[in-house]
C-alpha cells in the first residue's frame, strides 16, 4: 500500500476515538485531513477546533461544527500528523507551517494522538529539517541567533527561511517559518530549551512529552504505540 493509504488508515482509525459531546482539537496537514473526513462521516454531535484556516475550512465544508481555542474550557482529545516520531513519541512537527497553533491546542487537550504513515518513524529525531516560528521584525537578526542556539547544540547548521513560490512562507498569524537542516538531534530537550530562549522565536517544531498514544498505518494495519 501507498504512503497515502497508511495515512487513511491511521486518520480513519483515530476517528473511531471520538465520542458524541466532545471537542476536538483537529490537526493540520494531509494525515490530519483523513481524519477531518472520518470524523465528518460519523456525523457525531461534536465541537472541532481547528488548528489552521485551511483546516477549519476543509471541516466547515464536510458540516462539522467548529469553535476557536478561547471559546472552549478544554479539549478533550486532539488528533494530528506529525513529520517525524521519535523514541517516546517525541516528535518534530510544522511542514504545514502550523506549529503554534498546534501546539497551543495539544497543550489544552486532555489527550493527544499523533498519526501517521510508516515512514514517518524513526529511530533519531532530526532528519526531517525542524520548522522554527519567528516573528517577521527582525528575523534576520533572530536567524543568527537561532544558529548560535543550534551551535550550542552542538548542532553546526544555520536556519534558512522557508520560501514558497519566491515568497517567504507566513503562518496564519502572520509569522514566518525557518527550517534548520540538523541531521541528528541527540538532546531535543536541550534544544527544546535553547530554541526558545531566543527571543523573536515565537516557537519550535519539537513537540516533547505532549502525545498521549501514536497510530501508525503500515501494510499489517494500523500499530498503536504508547511513550
Amino acid at each position: 500500500m501507498s504512503a497515502e493509504n497508511h495515512k487513511q488508515m491511521a486518520g480513519e482509525a483515530a476517528a473511531a476515538f471520538v465520542q458524541p459531546g466532545m471537542v476536538v482539537g483537529l490537526g493540520t496537514g494531509s494525515t490530519a485531513a483523513w481524519f477531518v473526513k472520518a470524523l465528518a462521516a460519523r456525523s457525531l454531535d461534536v465541537v472541532g477546533v481547528p488548528t489552521s484556516q485551511a483546516t477549519a475550512d476543509l471541516a466547515l465544508s464536510l458540516g462539522l461544527r467548529l469553535a476557536d481555542l478561547d471559546e472552549v474550557r478544554q479539549i478533550d482529545l486532539t488528533v494530528d500528523g506529525a513529520d517525524e516520531i521519535g523514541p517516546g513519541l517525541a516528535l518534530i512537527k510544522g511542514g504545514g507551517a502550523a506549529l503554534l497553533r498546534e501546539k497551543l491546542v495539544w497543550e489544552a487537550s486532555r489527550r493527544c494522538v499523533v498519526i501517521a504513515d510508516a515512514a514517518k518513524q524513526v529511530r533519531t529525531l532530526g532528519r526531517f529539517a525542524l520548522p522554527i516560528e519567528v516573528v517577521a521584525f527582525g528575523h534576520r537578526s533572530t536567524a543568527l541567533r537561532i544558529s548560535d542556539a543550534l551551535s550550542e547544540c552542538d548542532i553546526g547548521v544555520g536556519a534558512r527561511l522557508r520560501v514558497k513560490d519566491g515568497a517567504p512562507v507566513r503562518t496564519d498569524g502572520g509569522n514566518l517559518i525557518y527550517d534548520a537542516p540538523c541531521g541528528t538531534i541527540e538532546d531535543p530537550a536541550m534544544l527544546a530549551d535553547a530554541l526558545k530562549s531566543v527571543t523573536g522565536v515565537v516557537d519550535h517544531g519539537l513537540f516533547l512529552d505532549l502525545a498521549d498514544e501514536a497510530l501508525i498505518g503500515t501494510d499489517a494495519g494500523v500499530v498503536s504505540l504508547t511513550p
